[in-house]
């Protein structure tokens, strides 16, 4: 899929804010008919533009009320350090988002847990313990402002 059309762009903005809706629903909100709406989406998963679907939840009624991003700088940029620590963060189902970044660290991970005392937990018995941590610094989040998955089109 070279360029997205105006049509995938409206079937884009309705699924990001609704992905239950039904095809029919769907068709209509896009002005299309069910089978090419079906056709337009399925081209939009097949070619990587929808990776997937899924259900946003709120992490403190999950009781996952600590949130935190932990910004890592590893000592040095030996592939093997790097592989291993993506491969290994991938693995973490605490760590939300793993961005890698210029500036003062490497890489910055949004982390959420239950509480101070889990994430501690998770530097000493995770992040300290792999190869090539220079440092970790932590910056608690203390009110979430905005936090959208929905990109602009």
């Amino acid at each position: 899929m070279d360029e997205l059309t105006e049509q995938d762009r409206r079937l884009l903005r309705v699924l990001q804010t609704n992905a239950r809706i039904s095809n029919q629903e769907l068709a209509d909100e896009a002005g299309m008919s069910p089978s090419a709406c079906w056709r337009r989406v399925r081209a939009l998963e097949e070619t990587g533009v929808i990776r997937r679907y899924a259900a946003i939840v709120d992490a403190s009624r999950t009781g996952q009320k600590f949130h935190a991003i932990a910004h890592v700088m590893l000592t040095r940029h030996d592939h093997r350090h790097v592989d291993t620590f993506i491969a290994e963060v991938q693995r973490r189902p605490e760590v939300l988002d793993c961005f890698a970044t210029t500036g003062d660290a490497d890489y910055h991970l949004r982390v959420v847990c239950e509480d101070l005392d889990a994430y501690n937990r998770f530097l000493e018995g995770f992040l300290f313990r792999l190869p090539g941590i220079a440092n970790v610094r932590t910056n608690l989040v203390l009110k979430d402002i905005k936090q959208e998955t929905a990109v602009p089109l």
